[in-house]
């Protein structure tokens, strides 16, 4: 069985200390891509030469992560945006609006958003979107700039079946990892009732681990569980 990681942030530090061990333990568990979605300027370098070091199975999105929209934010737009015209990206991300932890740039995630889905359009490639506490807001946004152009995933998705079929209806995915096995999460009911045609896998990789390792660093490997829910489930 092949599988795609579809979200997973194997270039940051938490995976330093083996993160070739931590890659053939995917291989072995049948992941053989692995998709890295951007974070901000402070770690696209190391994203870009993990991409570089495991050609074929590694790919990298570009973009601005909510959680790093600060008063800098437009010049982290720009260095993003640079990156577009020196190669091409399998997506734009990760991107959105989270509302969990920090209110203070409300308006400036909404901004950076808007502008990051105008990039998708551009260059047709799908977008990752982070929705944490703002998946309502999220699909607003997608809405106001869908005329059949937008594709990509709403990143680990754990809403309602409503919010599902708003984003399915806008020709969106719905990005399944960890949560799926989490006992009180809820996500299990909605999934019952969504056909596997709308959904792809990812771990969210350091977070986000699934039962049996839920609390430790998560990794790729570890997709095999979220399968084994899923399976179940359907």
């Amino acid at each position: 069985m092949n599988l795609i990681d579809t979200h997973a942030h194997i270039y940051l530090e938490e995976m330093d200390s083996d993160r070739e061990d931590m890659l053939n333990r995917a291989g072995n568990e049948g992941v053989t891509r692995i998709l890295m979605p951007a974070i901000d300027a402070g770690s696209h370098e190391r994203m870009l030469q993990l991409e570089k070091s495991y050609p074929g199975s590694c790919y990298s999105m570009m973009g601005l992560h909510p959680c790093s929209v600060k008063e800098n934010f437009k010049e982290e737009l720009r260095i993003a945006h640079d990156f577009f015209s020196k190669r091409k990206f399998i997506g734009v991300g990760e991107v959105g609006l989270d509302f969990y932890w920090d209110l203070t740039f409300r308006e400036q995630q909404f901004s950076a958003f808007h502008e990051q889905l105008e990039w998708a359009i551009a260059y047709d490639i799908p977008v990752s979107i982070h929705s944490r506490n703002a998946t309502d807001e999220c699909i607003e946004v997608v809405t106001q700039h869908q005329q059949g152009k937008i594709k990509g995933v709403f990143h680990c998705f754990s809403g309602s079946e409503e919010q599902a079929l708003k984003i399915i209806e806008q020709g969106l995915y719905l990005g399944i990892g960890g949560v799926l096995t989490f006992k009180n999460a809820g996500l299990d009911k909605v999934i019952e009732k969504i056909s596997l045609d709308h959904i792809v896998l990812e771990t969210d990789t350091p977070y986000l681990a699934p039962v049996p390792f839920r609390g430790k660093r998560n990794e790729p490997s570890y997709l095999k569980y979220v399968v084994d829910r899923l399976s179940t489930l359907k």
